[in-house]
């Protein structure tokens, strides 16, 4: 059976429809803009993103084009049956800020090691505005661990149209990828250095939006 018969059928449609409709409608209603310097490489790689809003792992996983699996809180389940679905819909790797994340961890390794993306959100959480010195060094040491490029976006607009209100409002969304950054090893220096590398790069990417 190939991989892609052996996907929940939800999975499926949800990588296969989702991606180019939040293209289309974005670029009409919230101008949508994907700044693309570099050729995104082929999987496997570790995607991490400033976080302004809920919207943000939408319009990167329409900016790749590929299934990314997203480290996610767990708080976000059981608010909502669509949220529950959809966050299921598209195999989010749920994680709890309470405990030492090694079983979430296992699971984003092990998806690398078969060739997938995996994404974060190395702030954690939503933020109005990004300070690299309150990062977490998990999509770091991700990258080092399974020695595969970290891939830095930083994405602006989102914040206003889908801001801490919870609701939607015109605007205009940009998400800008940057040039893969490859772990020099596997040490704390090496990984504190890929992180901040990567929140150099985030910090321009903002500043030139």
């Amino acid at each position: 059976m190939s991989s892609s018969t052996a996907r929940p059928w939800s999975e499926r449609v949800a990588w296969t429809v989702v991606p180019p409709l939040v293209r289309g409608l974005g670029r009409v209603v919230w101008r949508l803009d994907f700044d693309l310097r570099d050729r995104l490489p082929d999987p496997p790689f570790v995607v991490a993103s400033n976080h302004f809003s809920f919207l943000d792992g939408l319009v990167i996983g329409a900016a790749f084009r590929r299934k990314v699996r997203f480290l996610t809180l767990v708080d976000l389940f059981g608010n909502f049956r669509w949220l529950d679905f959809a966050l299921t819909a598209v195999d989010v790797i749920p994680l709890n800020r309470e405990v030492i994340p090694l079983g979430p961890m296992r699971t984003a390794l092990g998806h690398l090691a078969s060739g997938g993306a995996v994404g974060l959100f190395p702030e954690g959480t939503r933020r109005p505005s990004f300070d690299p010195m309150r990062v977490r060094p998990g999509a770091a040491w991700l990258a080092a661990r399974a020695d595969v490029p970290l891939i830095p976006v930083a994405v602006t607009g989102t914040d206003t149209v889908l801001g801490v209100d919870n609701r939607l409002h015109l605007g205009r969304i940009r998400v800008a990828v940057g040039p893969p950054l490859h772990p020099a090893g596997t040490d704390r220096t090496s990984v504190d250095d890929l992180m901040f590398r990567w929140g150099r790069w985030v910090t321009n990417g903002l500043g030139s939006a």
